[in-house]
């Protein structure tokens, strides 16, 4: 769904602006200086309007957490919310999750967490999954062993899919449920999974810990897949 332009995005992005990181790349490795007393650093693909961000980095305030989000008009949403709640621990990247080994270096990240991403229903788009086997390997450049993945959605489909991926790439899957709220709300809430759970709608959850391969699987960039890899897909 197209989000509405927010009005008088610029001065209200400039506004939030010590949050911004405009250049991750410089960061690869040093993300701790912006908080040196941190134990951890956690990541968030695709914040959104960043409700299960302020409220998840606001309970954690020992930890660095950093919010990715290429769409400028969720992102100060979610900024804001952060500058209300007055917290030096979240810091935000419009960036693109294709590219996180660049702004990460090996064993950096303690957990990451994907909320209600794209489903990309067509077979032909399935690469473009972020619980694709080729993004879980790619997570594993960055996370540490026993490193973390909190993923949830929505879509029955896309939730079936990724539970036979993550084995694929190396991670043991736990905390699995179909009706993450059937016994009540668990846990921190996105603006979309609330009005999801008001409708009736189930919640899926799981979780995918990094386990130790003897033989480091290698991460193929979409972009030079043989025809023969992409006909598998």
């Amino acid at each position: 769904m197209r989000m509405r332009k927010k009005p008088n995005l610029i001065p209200r992005m400039e506004r939030c602006a010590r949050m911004l990181i405009r250049e991750p790349a410089q960061y690869r490795g040093k993300w701790h200086t912006l908080k040196p007393d941190a134990k951890g650093i956690w990541l968030e693909i695709g914040c959104g309007k960043g409700r299960f961000t302020a409220e998840t980095a606001a309970q954690n305030p020992e930890l660095l957490y950093i919010a990715i989000e290429r769409v400028a008009d969720a992102m100060v949403v979610a900024m804001e919310r952060c500058e209300e709640k007055g917290l030096d621990n979240v810091f935000f990247v419009d960036g693109d999750a294709a590219y996180l080994r660049d702004y990460f270096q090996p064993d950096e990240l303690e957990r990451i967490f994907i909320n209600f991403c794209d489903p990309w229903p067509s077979n032909r788009h399935a690469r473009r999954r972020l619980t694709h086997e080729q993004f879980l390997i790619l997570y594993r450049g960055i996370l540490r062993e026993g490193g973390q993945i909190h993923f949830k959605t929505d879509n029955r489909d896309l939730f079936e899919y990724s539970l036979f991926q993550f084995p694929k790439a190396g991670y043991t899957l736990s905390e699995v449920t179909r009706d993450l709220h059937g016994q009540g709300i668990c846990g921190v809430m996105t603006d979309y999974e609330e009005k999801f759970h008001n409708q009736g709608m189930t919640i899926n959850r799981c979780v995918g810990t990094k386990q130790h391969l003897d033989d480091e699987p290698v991460y193929i960039p979409s972009g030079v897949l043989t025809q023969q890899q992409q006909n598998e897909d």
